[in-house]
């Protein structure tokens, strides 16, 4: 493919194009939780700010992108918020509340407008994820005004990523911002009393689009590197604004820690890589270090189920190889985790660990006492789980069946493909 050409008219309009969307990649959240705060409506900042990115599409092909592009959309949303405000009724009763008269309001509003858009920059992004990630709304609900609202992803994008009809992603957008306007939601800190359920339901919101990356849960991609890279900025920019709360490192240590695993998932034809069979080598070393670092900023201030997580995952950075890997530590840290936050899932992981430790007689035993839980009814990964285990210990052929059963279980094509081939060669080493 030929390289754009800088004189060439419509290669340079596309090029001015991309930047103003790496720009409002960048700027958007910023600029909406700034406008969300003045019309005190998320639904509206949005389209206001919306608005901005078409004068800057329209302006900067012709007259370049400005120096300092944040300023400029943040100084020309202002402008639009103001003359929005200026229409309605709400704007006289807001300058009657500020207790002054009209005409000297008038002189002075723009300037008060200004250092509302311009001030507690923090707070306000803080607000808008409390927002996007309200009780009122479903999980899908939050994911997609988060990454819409936060991440300045297009429907388009997060219709690609979650492996949804467009139209199904429009849906749950505005869905999303009808539901906060019906319930009356304000654009507001929660309450002492609300904030831990509010920032754990943050949490959860992040923690799933980081795990839709990592994991995809269908299609052809076994994993979704920019969803992991959009959660991981999401949860940076969280604990730049909460730098005492334990979990927000904790979570963003686990997204780190995982992370420096993307480039070792797939091998050179794509296809994917079992955490046992990686070549740790090709790990990131600084998404690592970086990790180690958050997970030790998360411990001295107490931590959680997802310091937790996270310091397992530093069981897997710390180990040179999955023989050095400290599995009676992971067990252990398993065990821990399952008594403060149960979960199937959590226990048939801590088998593997066990298994890992102690042998796969003892893994399996403990895999077949969470069959019949109705949670992992259509798990893949519990057959999976199983059909490693057999396979590891010579028998074959009951490995084949639970290596089948995954693949008509997964709904990611990568991943099922791998439990095919698994399925036509399960053998292991016997230990």
């Amino acid at each position: 493919m030929a390289a754009a050409d800088p004189t060439n008219p419509e290669d340079a309009f596309r090029a001015t194009h991309r930047a103003v969307e790496a720009v409002w990649r960048i700027e958007s959240a910023r600029l909406i939780a700034g406008l969300a705060r003045l019309v005190r409506d998320v639904g509206l900042a949005e389209e206001l700010a919306q608005d901005t990115l078409v004068v800057a599409l329209e302006q900067w092909p012709r007259t370049g992108i400005p120096d300092d592009p944040g300023p400029w959309l943040m100084a020309t949303a202002k402008h639009r918020a103001i003359d929005l405000l200026r229409r309605q009724e709400r704007y006289q009763a807001k300058l009657n509340l500020l207790g002054r008269e009209v005409e000297i309001q008038q002189e002075h509003a723009e300037a008060e407008l200004d250092a509302a858009l311009d001030d507690h920059i923090g707070d306000d992004l803080l607000r808008l994820m409390f927002t996007a990630a309200h009780p009122v709304l479903s999980a899908e609900a939050k994911t997609a005004l988060t990454l819409r609202l936060l991440g300045g992803l297009t429907t388009a994008e997060i219709a690609r990523a979650f492996l949804i009809p467009e139209p199904t992603a429009a849906q749950r957008i505005v869905r999303a911002k009808r539901a906060l306007a019906d319930a009356g939601v304000q654009f507001e800190m929660p309450t002492p009393d609300e904030m831990a359920d509010r920032l754990s339901s943050v949490l959860v919101v992040i923690y799933l689009i980081f795990n839709e990356g990592y994991s995809a849960s269908g299609g052809e991609d076994w994993a979704r590197p920019e969803l992991c890279q959009e959660a991981l900025r999401l949860g940076r920019i969280l604990v730049t604004l909460l730098r005492n709360e334990a979990e927000v490192h904790g979570l963003v240590a686990l997204m780190e820690l995982h992370a420096s695993r993307l480039p070792a998932r797939t091998d050179a034809s794509g296809q994917p890589v079992l955490l046992l069979d990686q070549d740790r080598r090709l790990w990131d070393r600084l998404l690592i270090r970086r990790g180690l670092d958050a997970l030790e900023r998360a411990e001295s201030l107490g931590g959680g189920p997802y310091t937790l997580q996270a310091a397992i995952a530093a069981c897997h950075a710390r180990g040179h190889s999955a023989e050095e890997t400290d599995w009676l530590r992971i067990a252990a840290l398993y065990e821990v985790l399952a008594y403060i936050q149960p979960s199937p899932v959590i226990l048939l992981n801590r088998a593997v660990a066990v298994s890992m430790a102690d042998g796969p007689e003892r893994g399996l035993a403990l895999v077949d006492e969470l069959t019949g839980k109705r949670a992992l009814k259509n798990y893949p990964q519990l057959p999976a789980v199983r059909g490693e285990l057999l396979a590891r210990m010579g028998r074959d052929d009951a490995a084949r069946a639970e290596f089948a059963r995954a693949a008509q279980l997964t709904r990611n094509k990568a991943e099922r493909n791998l439990f095919l081939t698994r399925a036509h060669a399960p053998s292991r080493q016997p230990e």
